[in-house]
């Protein structure tokens, strides 16, 4: 190819990518920077590249910046296995990218590249923040972290510049930098015969000093269940007044500063120290990650106690074993201009049996019944990393939210009713909800038939995957609705989705695929292409967990 070639992007009269499908770049990436060097040379672009509009997106950024920033494992639905084989031969910070969660969730203070990059060069020495990770992230990066004991010389100097360099975060934007909320209410939004305890929550923020837009996520510090501390305490035969360092006693330690949710190896090891026989045997293997009796994924802090017991550590000792209770993050389902001073979100109170025993979900569970209307909670807004809605209000938006993952279209519609109310052209916008059952879990239905009435929801697509004999999923639903859908894709619509990240988004991701390859006329390989050019576009967005 000439230089004339190269100027043109033509090759015998047609156009050619400028970077070829070898280039170490994922097909996004690549899409991406293919539509940026066609329009900064005035060349015609390769077919299916998409058109560049807005600044340069993180990651087109990251390959022109870095080549070891290529990183294929980066999606929430792989394996961890998958990532770190994808990871090997790789720089140790691309190694502890690859551990992480892959959900730029955020709830760790950082983003799962930059996270693993504050470990690689020792500005962050805690192992334990990915908490969608959970243990099987905090294994390997400690497993990953014994391989270098200490700070290489390139992280060294990545430290000093990173100190340097990052923003001082903002009181109320940070997991560290927390505010007060005044909680309101909890009103339960699925019926008394439902198998869910979905609510809808609502804070009252008029005193806290935050804002937010639609897009960005809501961080709360929740306290345990004090019947599940007490049956600790009993457990050990401890005294709930047992005085802590630092001034608290021994229950508000566990109350208000420690997770009891699924227990850490360090505990496992504690044990290991106090009995002996079999139950030792065990015990150390529990603390390897080993499942010797398969019941692993039983064991939170007090069937520990309960299984190997009676054993009575000290209380200091304890609590040294135990991680530290994390906030959590919601996605925000409210409008700032359809109810200013309030913050809403989405939550199904997590409640379930394992091990012969009830178990619950933390936060969830504080937010349904252990915070009483007025009080006072620690909470922080976690502004959006590539999530919201597009620039201008006239654009298309297609949404795909079943359960709780209606939360940021609920915060979508209502912004944009607010702007049509205020004189805004606002574009077309499709919402697909499901859940088990339409008649005891349509959340939030009175308000959609007002925005579809209002005109601020154009269509509303509902799939009930225990109405009928057999299951029907919102991908079922995009599959049935597939013609309309790419004509919205081709007039220019953004895709979004909010969800489960292991199941239920790529199974959405691959319907989507499936209707690109029938609509659009596509080979497997092209669809897949055309998802990632939509993704390096912004078009593509997800906020998954």
């Amino acid at each position: 190819m000439t230089i004339q070639d190269v100027k043109t992007g033509l090759v015998g009269g047609q156009p050619v990518p400028i970077l070829p499908d070898s280039a170490p770049f994922e097909p996004s990436q690549r899409a991406w920077l293919n539509g940026f060097f066609a329009g900064l040379l005035s060349v015609e672009a390769q077919p299916g590249a998409m058109p560049v509009t807005g600044g340069l997106p993180a990651s087109a950024q990251n390959a022109l910046t870095a080549a070891d920033t290529f990183a294929p494992w980066h999606d929430p639905a792989m394996g961890l296995d998958e990532r770190m084989t994808l990871a090997e031969g790789k720089p140790m910070k691309r190694k502890l990218f690859a551990a992480m969660a892959q959900q730029d969730c955020g709830q760790c203070g950082y983003l799962c590249d930059t996270y693993a990059e504050a470990l690689a060069d020792g500005t962050e020495t805690k192992q334990n923040l990915c908490a969608p990770g959970g243990k099987e992230t905090s294994r390997m990066l400690k497993k990953l972290m014994e391989q270098t004991p200490s700070a290489t010389v390139e992280a060294s100097v990545a430290a000093s510049h990173a100190k340097i360099t990052k923003e001082p975060a903002k009181i109320g934007y940070a997991r560290d930098l927390p505010v007060d909320a005044t909680f309101v209410s909890a009103t339960q939004i699925t019926s008394a015969s439902s198998e869910k305890d979905a609510r809808h929550v609502v804070f009252d923020l008029t005193q806290s000093g935050v804002d937010y837009v639609p897009g960005d996520s809501f961080g709360l510090m929740p306290t345990n269940d004090p019947a599940l501390v007490d049956a600790i305490l009993a457990a050990m035969r401890a005294p709930a007044d047992f005085p802590i360092t630092g001034g608290k006693t021994f229950r508000n330690s566990l109350i208000e500063d420690y997770a009891l949710g699924t227990a850490p190896d360090m505990l496992f090891e504690l044990v290991s120290y106090m009995v002996g026989g079999d139950r030792r045997i065990k015990a150390k293997a529990l603390a390897k990650g080993q499942d010797p009796e398969g019941d692993a994924d039983q064991f939170d802090v007090l069937a520990v106690l309960e299984k190997f017991g009676p054993i009575h550590p000290d209380p200091e000792a304890f609590l040294e074993c135990l991680e530290p209770l994390q906030p959590r993050l919601y996605s925000i389902s409210s409008s700032p201009l359809a109810t200013p001073g309030q913050l809403h979100l989405t939550v199904d109170a997590v409640r379930f049996s394992l091990g012969g025993r009830r178990r619950q979900g933390v936060a969830s569970t504080f937010l349904a019944g252990r915070v009483a209307p007025g009080a006072a909670v620690k909470v922080y807004v976690q502004k959006a990393h590539g999530f919201g809605l597009p620039p201008d209000p006239a654009t298309p938006i297609i949404m795909v939210g079943p359960g709780t993952g209606i939360a940021p279209f609920r915060s979508f519609l209502w912004h944009r009713e607010a702007q049509r109310a205020q004189g805004t052209a606002i574009g077309k916008s499709w919402l697909f909800f499901g859940h088990q059952r339409e008649a005891t879990d349509f959340f939030y239905r009175d308000e959609l038939e007002q925005l579809a009435a209002s005109g601020s929801l154009t269509t509303l697509t509902t799939a009930w995957s225990r109405d009928g004999e057999a299951k029907v999923y919102v991908q079922d639903r995009m599959r049935e609705q597939g013609h309309e859908l790419w004509k919205w894709l081709k007039a220019g619509a953004h895709f979004y989705i909010c969800g489960d990240a292991k199941r239920m988004a790529k199974d959405v991701e691959l319907a989507l695929a499936e209707i690109a390859a029938d609509h659009g006329l596509m080979s497997a390989a092209g669809a897949k292409d055309f998802i990632a050019e939509l993704k390096a576009a912004g078009r593509y967005q997800a906020d998954v967990y």
